[in-house]
C-alpha cells in the first residue's frame, strides 16, 4: 500500500473512521455559529520547512463533508515547503471547513512529519549502497498513510503486514528450535515467490542463517564492527539488513558496514509532526 492508487482505493474507510471519531453526533460549536450553508475560503499555511505528504488525504477529508469543495494548490506532493509558505486555498461550505479542519490537519501534519524526517535520513545515506526501510512500528489504523509518507520522503517500504513476507524473528526461531529448522520449515510451507528473512543477534547466528540458505539476514542491534564482520561472513550469499534503535543521530555509523538495507522504526514511531495551519477562514 505504498503508491497513490492503492492509497486512494483503501484510504476512505480510515478517513471516515477518523471523522467519526471526531464527530459522533454533530459539530455543536460549528452548528451554533453557522446553522446554514455559507460559502467560504481558508488558507493552508506551512509553519516549518519540510517535505509535504498527504495532500490527497487532506483534500479527501473535506470532500467527504462537502462534495462542492475546491482546492487551489500551490505545492506538490513530496515537494519542499518553507516556513510561512501558502500551500493552498480551500473553498467550500464553511461548516465543512470548520468540522473537517482538525482531522484533515492531523493526517497532513503526521504524514508530512514522517516524510520530512525520512528525507533527512535519506540525505545522510546519499552516496552509500544502503537503502532506508521503514518497519511495522506504525500507529494503529494509520499504517497505509505512514508507509506512504515514508515513500514520499524518499525512503522505501519493508513488508506492509504479516501477510507480505516471511521474517523469522527470535521467537519464531525459539518455537522452531533453531534457525536451520525454522528456515527448513518456512521453505516447506511457504510459496516459492516469498523470500525468507532471518533475524540474527550474533555472528554464530549469522553463520547458521547463511548456511541454512536465508535470502535476507537481519543484523539486529549489532555494533558497527560486528556488522562489518557479519557482512564478510555472509559474503554475498544473502542480502543484509541492519536493524535496532536506528536514528538520524547514529545512522552515519552504519554506512561503512556494507549492509544493503537499514530499517528504522523511528521513521514512523518518533517523527515529529510538521506544523501546518488552516487560517484566515472567511465568507465569500
Amino acid at each position: 500500500m505504498n503508491d497513490p492508487v492503492a492509497l486512494k482505493i483503501n484510504a476512505d474507510r480510515y478517513i471516515r473512521m477518523a471523522l467519526e471519531e471526531d464527530i459522533t453526533s454533530g459539530d455543536i460549536s460549528t452548528n451554533c455559529v453557522m446553522p446554514s450553508y455559507q460559502k467560504g475560503q481558508a488558507e493552508l499555511i506551512c509553519k516549518q520547512d519540510g517535505i509535504i505528504a498527504g495532500l490527497g488525504v487532506f483534500k479527501r477529508v473535506f470532500e467527504m463533508l462537502d462534495s462542492t469543495v475546491s482546492f487551489d494548490m500551490h505545492v506538490e506532493e513530496g515537494g519542499k515547503v518553507k516556513n510561512g509558505e501558502l500551500m493552498a486555498v480551500v473553498t467550500g461550505d464553511i461548516r465543512a471547513l470548520l468540522s473537517g479542519e482538525r482531522t484533515a490537519l492531523n493526517f497532513l501534519q503526521r504524514m508530512s512529519g514522517i516524510a520530512t524526517y525520512t528525507n533527512s535520513i535519506v540525505q545522510l545515506l546519499e552516496g552509500s549502497k544502503t537503502t532506508l526501510l521503514d518497519t511495522r512500528k506504525t500507529t494503529p489504523n494509520m499504517r497505509i498513510f505512514e508507509k506512504y509518507a515514508v515513500k514520499a520522503g524518499g525512503g522505501s517500504n519493508h513488508r506492509y503486514n504479516l501477510s507480505d513476507g516471511v521474517m523469522l524473528k527470535d521467537n519464531h526461531i525459539g518455537a522452531a528450535g533453531s534457525i536451520t529448522k525454522a528456515v527448513r520449515m518456512a521453505r516447506a510451507n511457504v510459496s516459492f515467490v516469498h523470500k525468507i528473512e532471518v533475524e540474527t543477534e550474533n555472528l554464530d547466528m549469522v553463520r547458521e542463517a547463511a548456511e541454512a540458505g536465508a535470502d535476507i539476514i537481519m543484523l539486529d542491534n549489532m555494533p558497527p564492527e560486528e556488522m562489518k564482520e557479519a557482512v564478510k561472513i555472509i559474503d554475498g550469499r544473502a542480502l543484509t539488513e541492519c536493524s535496532g534503535n536506528v536514528t538520524k543521530e547514529n545512522i552515519k555509523n552504519i554506512i561503512d558496514t556494507g549492509v544493503d538495507f537499514v530499517s528504522c522504526g523511528a521513521l514512523t514511531h518518533s517523527a515529529p509532526i510538521l506544523d501546518i495551519s488552516l487560517k484566515n477562514l472567511h465568507a465569500v
